[in-house]
């Protein structure tokens, strides 16, 4: 769902995104290099990190869920025959994108895990600088937003925005409506996001 909503929506409407995912695909339109492959390599060293921090199965689960992405990013990538041109509809464009990222990303952190090394970044700096973890979502997701404008114009800048805040309260809700203490332990963590997002 994540890796078919980056490509068909955000990269073919030209919208960005915030986190390691942002950074990839501003790679692809400044460098030609692969999304997929660019999120893989700034995710790698923080798993590292993080498997000692926060245990071997968190890890586990999160290194499954960042394979799957970038798998099936690749296929999208390369055999896809859908093009979803939205340019005339571009407030639809940013509900879908908000809507499908937020829910795949919601469903990955119900289940105890994260959806790549921008999750684990924020934990950890939020662990070691004492600034909330929404503090450092938010901090991250500005700096990327802000190299964007480099490729992407402002108009689409502000439907990427509102894409963000939607995706940022689906992932709020589909974290909430789970249980168990891993579910509510990220629930916590990404309702201050929300919050620090609005």
């Amino acid at each position: 769902m994540l890796a078919f909503a980056y490509y068909h929506i955000n990269f073919q409407n030209h919208l960005s995104e915030g986190g390691f995912v942002g950074l990839g695909l501003l790679a692809k339109y400044v460098f030609d290099l692969s999304p997929a492959l660019m999120v893989l390599l700034l995710d790698i060293p923080l798993f590292l990190v993080a498997w000692l921090v926060r245990g071997r199965q968190f890890i586990w689960d999160t290194i499954f869920a960042s394979l799957a992405f970038t798998g099936f990013y690749e296929l999208f990538e390369q055999y896809s025959p859908i093009v979803m041109d939205m340019s005339r509809m571009m407030p639809l464009a940013s509900v879908l994108s908000g809507v499908l990222t937020g829910l795949g990303t919601g469903l990955v952190l119900r289940y105890g895990a994260a959806t790549g090394g921008d999750d684990i970044l924020s934990l950890l700096l939020s662990k070691y600088t004492g600034l909330s973890i929404g503090t450092i979502f938010l901090l991250l997701d500005v700096m990327v937003l802000c190299l964007s404008f480099w490729y992407v114009p402002m108009k689409e800048m502000l439907y990427t925005i509102l894409a963000v805040v939607i995706s940022s309260q689906v992932i709020t809700w589909t974290v909430k409506s789970g249980t168990g203490i891993a579910v509510e332990e990220e629930a916590h963590a990404h309702g201050n996001v929300s919050v620090t997002h609005q």
